[in-house]
């Protein structure tokens, strides 16, 4: 009698907690369906509004990804209904991360409830209630970090140290970080706008407690990080186990995002079809425009706005303003007419930034937009306004030398208008040439990092293998 043939191990059953963010939820997903394309089974926790930005990936993985669908926490200092950080005002971010941990209980009821065993938990590090919940139901737990290896370790070791500035110093107070290779230092109003409010006492108590906990979890409790970057870019800040990201492990797995035909839905219906824009950009020579977007969070202030209109009036420089909820002042458009174009709302950025017309981005410097800048070999004229965006300007800027900075940034900073003249003549010159080569060189290594035998597909692939020992 012939023998049967072996039965096949069941696939890893994964769980996956994004933080309901754009800028944290799309690169995590990203990298689901990379895991997914592996041969792994992955459960996505999710809320009723949350759940549109998880179809795609249902759509395109219908039999290894499902939304485990769970009711937003509610929580009295929220508007009701709110449910992503989109409709958050900066002073309600830290309590969204606060209400969101309040799904602990849920999830951890629907993990011990399961027939197949999840073996591990990848959650976003705004999410680091779930590194002791995976330890509870003994899976490993792994930190999805949708920043940098540099902004990841820098907002762990502020919360971690408690980093203080002397009394009496005002915001440009310089705080350098000895235990990180190349000791960056970043001015005290550099640093995250959430720790500036927590060092302040302006954060409600039990709010405070949550967001400092959540960072030590993450640190404490974790197996490792994930980070959606690549070693060409971040090499100083990967080669070794760092003590303010608790002597963790990094998998560097980036760029995650999908190229530009399949990134052209990433985050909401565009404003502007990509074909449109595309026929548009024709029109203009090689590396001519820029383009300028700050973000799905970042909203310009009203003065801000307006110095940056009179900026691209002054200049002769063609470009593309996405401008989000900003304002932009009456009678700009007309009179920049042929020359620039204004998109309201979603803009296919991917597809913007690969065209050859775009030669430069003015950007906030976020983590996808930096990549997505790298990944397309466009140098940035850096803007940033809070969160990890300093810690990617000094990376773009100091480090890769592919980027300038446009102004000294932050939230409800005024730019001199003059001065973006300046920056933007720049970047038409000699000097914005070899910068865009020495972008158009770091793309080579982010594609090359995610092809097979890349640094990111290897670590991609040992992190899977990992995964599949934990059966």
């Amino acid at each position: 009698m012939e023998a049967a043939a072996p039965t096949p191990a069941p696939a890893p059953h994964v769980l996956i907690v994004p933080f309901p963010a754009q800028g944290h939820a799309l690169p995590l997903l990203d990298f689901v369906a990379l895991l997914a394309e592996r041969g792994l089974r992955l459960s996505v926790v999710t809320t009723p509004a949350n759940l549109q930005l998880l179809s795609p990936l249902l759509a395109a993985h219908p039999a290894a990804v499902r939304a485990v669908t769970f009711p937003f926490p509610s929580h009295p200092a929220l508007p009701p209904g709110l449910e992503n950080t989109k409709g958050c005002g900066p002073g309600e971010f830290p309590t969204f991360i606060h209400a969101f941990a309040g799904l602990r209980e849920p999830v951890l009821a629907w993990a011990r409830a399961q027939p197949d065993r999840v073996v591990a938990v990848f959650a976003d590090f705004f999410c680091g209630w779930a590194q002791p919940l995976a330890r509870e139901i003994g899976a490993a737990g792994i930190v999805f970090s949708p920043s940098g290896a540099l902004g990841t370790v820098v907002m762990h070791s502020i919360f971690r140290r408690l980093v203080r500035r002397p009394p009496g110093s005002d915001d440009t107070f310089s705080v350098a970080f000895l235990a990180i290779p190349g000791e960056p230092s970043f001015q005290w109003r550099e640093l995250m706008m959430m720790y500036m409010n927590y060092m302040a006492g302006n954060l409600e108590e039990q709010v405070a407690k949550s967001v400092r906990q959540t960072f030590l979890w993450n640190l404490q409790e974790s197996w490792g990080f994930v980070s959606n970057t690549f070693r060409a870019f971040e090499r100083r800040y990967l080669e070794q186990p760092l003590e303010d990201l608790g002597f963790r492990r990094v998998w560097a797995v980036g760029p995650v995002a999908p190229d530009a035909d399949a990134a052209a839905g990433r985050g909401g219906e565009a404003a502007v079809r990509a074909a449109d824009l595309m026929a548009w950009l024709d029109g203009f020579p090689e590396g001519s425009v820029v383009y300028v977007c700050f973000g799905s969070q970042a909203v310009l202030t009203p003065a801000a706005a307006a110095a940056l209109a009179e900026a691209l009036e002054r200049s002769a420089v063609p470009f593309v303003w996405a401008v989000g909820g900003a304002v932009v002042p009456e009678g700009f458009e007309p009179r920049v007419s042929g020359r620039g174009l204004v998109v309201r709302g979603w803009a296919p950025q991917v597809a913007a930034l690969r065209h050859a017309a775009v030669g430069w981005f003015m950007s906030h410097c976020g983590w996808n937009s930096t990549l997505e800048a790298v990944a397309a070999g466009v140098p940035v004229l850096a803007w940033p306004m809070t969160g990890d965006q300093f810690f990617d300007a000094r990376l773009l800027v100091d480090e890769a030398r592919v980027a300038v900075r446009a102004c000294a940034g932050g939230i409800g900073f005024v730019p001199d208008a003059g001065e973006l003249v300046a920056v933007l003549g720049d970047a038409a010159t000699e000097k914005g040439r070899d910068m865009r080569a020495r972008a158009k060189e770091l793309a080579v290594e982010a594609a090359r990092a995610v092809k097979e035998g890349g640094s990111s597909y290897s670590d991609l692939e040992g992190l899977v293998q990992e995964i599949r020992k934990l059966c």
